[in-house]
């Protein structure tokens, strides 16, 4: 096979944006275009003001004004750009189906077999098809069954290339990989696709298998980090019945090497857009198979973690005299995580709502989500009218008037910022008493409760 000259990928989100700069900026020789059907998100992506990109990652705004228009472009021609690449990146939305049979847990593959379908239909030359975004194990089969059926003589190559970014760090990892995965059957097409990582990833970081164990260890190894958060976040309750410190325990157990400290801090939950979708996920490939004791196990994982959100709304109205109706509770951040804009399964959204249920005020501020964003992750979940979430949700772009006449302060991400605010000044604007709910464990109790703050930390 001829070395790669043209690469298209589908899909200009979180993934596809920043996955296909990288490999721009890294592969100067090979053309690559990033195709999407929604017209603000490429103009976002051409846009001459950097500060634009519809996705905020760090360090991306720099890739991205080094590759763009030498030899990475953003278009909506998806046709075209199907028609001439060597290579195309499948990175679309995979939701977990709300719909049918699996809903609320299997993948919703709709948007893989259109892009699959048309690649079909409009391919005239050899193709290799790389699956980068998260999919059910055997989802090249379905793939593959499509494009082979097409009759028209083209050959197509199926490839999985899972993507295993943290949002935040994204272009660290994408610069710098633990370890790059390549599933397929044909040896030529894998070695294509090496070739391209291979231009800025140690050989030995590149990892072959077969298309099923590169798409199953995706999964797997979002369901092992997400199980180490509930597992720590499991310990933080009893921490609290029992006079132990989260923190204290964590740091314990993470000096042993066989256990390691890295996602063992407690907190409100994990969010985004990879963690829970594909547990789910997992679990409903367990019990498609009848692998019910599975399937259990790592629904559990999921279970805790709505519980820790849970908790936490419960414990902000119960320590507020059982009653937040009326009371304005100031949400610091809404992100699922600092360093991103996306709100993915985030767990301030279902905090909101459960005090939104109890017809609390919320008012948040975050430095990088837009109030229609805000707007949009409540109205999703239908729990009320989208006139009720706006009555009862304002969104700011300053800190101090989130918290400006507020019953509560609840910090809901770990962005650096909050860390650096004046609290002297937040505490002679907020009601008395003053609350402070520290979901992230990012604050430092003893200056706040110096000042006046009654505090509440997961854990402690």
């Amino acid at each position: 096979m001829s070395k790669i000259k043209k690469i298209t990928c589908i899909g200009a989100g979180y993934v596809g944006g920043p996955t296909m700069s990288v490999i721009a900026q890294k592969n100067p020789d090979i053309d690559i275009t990033v195709v999407d059907l929604n017209q603000a998100r490429i103009a976002a992506w051409n846009d001459e003001n950097l500060e634009n990109l519809p996705v905020y990652e760090p360090g991306l705004d720099a890739v991205v004004r080094e590759a763009r228009g030498r030899n990475l472009f953003f278009s909506t021609d998806v046709n075209k750009a199907i028609a001439e690449a060597d290579m195309i990146f499948i990175s679309v939305n995979t939701p977990t189906k709300t719909y049918g049979k699996g809903k609320g847990q299997a993948a919703d593959l709709k948007y893989i077999e259109l892009c699959a379908r048309q690649i079909a239909e409009v391919a005239t030359s050899d193709k290799i098809v790389v699956e980068k975004s998260t999919l059910p194990v055997r989802t090249a089969e379905a793939l593959k069954s499509i494009l082979d059926h097409t009759g028209n003589g083209v050959n197509f190559h199926i490839l999985s290339n899972p993507e295993f970014l943290a949002e935040g760090t994204a272009i660290t990892d994408l610069h710098n990989p633990d370890r790059v995965l390549i599933g397929g059957e044909s040896a030529e097409a894998i070695e294509a696709l090496v070739q391209v990582y291979e231009a800025w990833v140690p050989r030995e970081r590149i990892l072959t298998t077969n298309l099923w164990s590169s798409e199953l260890s995706k999964l797997v190894a979002n369901a092992f980090l997400a199980q180490r958060v509930s597992s720590i976040n499991a310990i933080s309750e009893l921490c609290e019945v029992t006079g132990a410190n989260v923190e204290e325990v964590s740091k314990a157990i993470g000096q042993d090497s066989r256990i390691g400290s890295k996602f063992l801090k407690a907190s409100v939950g994990f969010g985004g857009s990879c963690f829970q979708k594909d547990i789910l996920n997992l679990v409903y490939i367990a019990r498609s198979y009848n692998l019910r004791e599975v399937a259990d196990y790592w629904e559990q994982v999921i279970l805790l973690n709505d519980h820790q959100k849970t908790r936490f709304a419960e414990k902000i109205i119960q320590t507020m005299y059982n009653t937040v109706n009326g009371k304005h509770v100031g949400f610091l951040g809404w992100a699922f995580k600092k360093d991103t804009n996306d709100t993915r399964e985030s767990a301030a959204i279902y905090v909101a709502d459960h005090l939104l249920a109890e017809e609390a005020n919320v008012v948040v501020y975050d430095p990088k989500v837009t109030a229609e964003q805000i707007y949009k992750d409540l109205d999703y979940l239908g729990t009320r009218s989208p006139e009720d979430n706006r009555r009862l949700v304002r969104v700011v772009n300053d800190p101090y008037e989130a918290l400006s006449g507020a019953h509560a302060a609840a910090v809901l991400t770990e962005w650096d910022e909050f860390k650096t605010y004046d609290w002297t000044r937040i505490k002679e604007d907020m009601k008395r008493p003053s609350f402070v709910f520290d979901g992230r464990k990012l604050l430092n109790r003893l200056e706040l409760e110096t000042l006046g703050f009654a505090y509440y930390a997961i854990g402690e």
